[in-house]
């Protein structure tokens, strides 16, 4: 009878024991679920194990763009908004927000509130941050180790506007806008444009290249444009772009140099009336970005920036000729003194030792740009 009793303990011990040992599930410890069942279930099945991940991807995709912050880049204009190159930076930041469904901006500073375009371009190179894209004109770079940017500032370089577009449209424009990123200087270009031949104005009446000689002629600190007026037997005299109303006001100088529509929307015929047609330069533009604002998008903003500067290369291109030619004839309305250059030959020749001493080690190049003349 004992025997009996101590072998039904024995076999009643065995089943606690047992149920015990399956209540313990390795996946428990693992996940900390505390619901093994559940667990163990998604393992042994496996479509619902398959469709987990689906399940999981799409809240995420459709995360991303909320995710995706809006990016403000802080754009340099020293000129105002209803000149040429104003008007191009519009169509760039309305496309740039076209393309971008609004989470791109482009903050238009312009009238020069951030400066001349030494003092922009200074600024940007510092890598301070504040300022991450500018509209520059190509000359503004020589000073900063823009070798290749100096050769569309040489006088008479372009022959027409056709000229020029077929360079800001040829294999060679890409190769002049990533040279400032290339040989270190931290910005890179995104597109060309243009803002029309550049004149010499002044305060005193001249009926000819002769009557340069001697003036005081406001220059920014370009070898070139300096060059340019030594040649033409004026004095060249550095002054801010942004001080240069008063300086023509007060006598500091007695002439400068710009495009049409620039001249007009700065108000420079109020002080200095006189406008000689030599069209010695084209203004031949660009729009650059500071490498470390480029790096800081994705692809797809890096992209949407190209598209956006093609349009307004070409919007830039359909605009400039007919608004210099509309602003030429509200000025001789105006009563603004405009002499036309017939011949601009002795122009040439009194200019070429600058076009040689400036086209040094990249004489090929430069032939390159003149050949693409039709």
């Amino acid at each position: 009878m004992k025997k009996k009793i101590l072998s039904m303990m024995l076999a009643l011990t065995m089943v606690v024991s047992v149920t015990a040992c399956g209540l313990k599930s390795p996946d428990t410890s693992s996940t900390g679920s505390g619901t093994p069942a559940a667990d163990s279930g998604a393992a042994a099945t496996p479509a619902p194990a398959e469709s987990k991940p689906a399940d999981t991807a799409a809240p995420a995709d459709t995360a991303t763009p909320a995710a995706e912050p809006e990016v403000t880049l802080v754009y340099a204009e020293v000129n105002p908004l209803d000149t040429i190159v104003g008007q191009t930076a519009t169509a760039f930041a309305d496309k740039v927000t076209e393309l971008s469904g609004g989470k791109i901006k482009i903050d238009i500073q312009a009238s020069g509130v951030l400066g001349s375009e030494n003092d922009v371009l200074d600024t940007m190179l510092g890598g301070g941050g504040t300022i991450q894209m500018s509209r520059i004109s190509a000359f503004a770079l020589t000073s900063y180790g823009g070798e290749k940017s100096m050769l569309l500032s040489l006088p008479y370089t372009f022959v027409n506007r056709e000229h020029f577009w077929a360079f800001a449209t040829s294999d060679l424009a890409s190769e002049f806008l990533l040279e400032p990123h290339e040989n270190g200087s931290g910005v890179r270009g995104l597109f060309y444009g243009e803002e029309g031949f550049r004149h010499f104005f002044t305060t005193k009446e001249i009926s000819g290249m002769e009557d340069l000689a001697g003036m005081k002629l406001r220059v920014s600190n370009d070898p070139v444009m300096n060059g340019l007026v030594e040649s033409l037997g004026a004095n060249p005299t550095v002054v801010s772009f942004n001080e240069l109303y008063s300086a023509l006001q007060t006598g500091v100088v007695d002439g400068a140099e710009q495009p049409i529509a620039n001249y007009k929307s700065n108000a420079f015929p109020e002080v200095a009336p006189n406008l000689i047609l030599d069209g010695h330069t084209l203004g031949a533009i660009q729009v650059i970005i500071t490498d470390q604002a480029w790096d800081s998008l994705t692809e797809e903003q890096q992209n949407i920036l190209v598209e956006a500067g093609e349009y307004a290369s070409q919007f830039n291109r359909q605009i400039s000729e007919e608004a210099e030619n509309e602003v030429l004839e509200q000025l001789k309305a105006d009563g603004v003194n405009v002499v036309e250059v017939n011949d601009v030959t002795p122009w040439q020749e009194a200019v070429k030792g600058v076009i040689e001493e400036n086209t040094k080690g990249q004489e090929e190049l430069y032939q390159k740009i003149l050949d693409l003349a039709k």
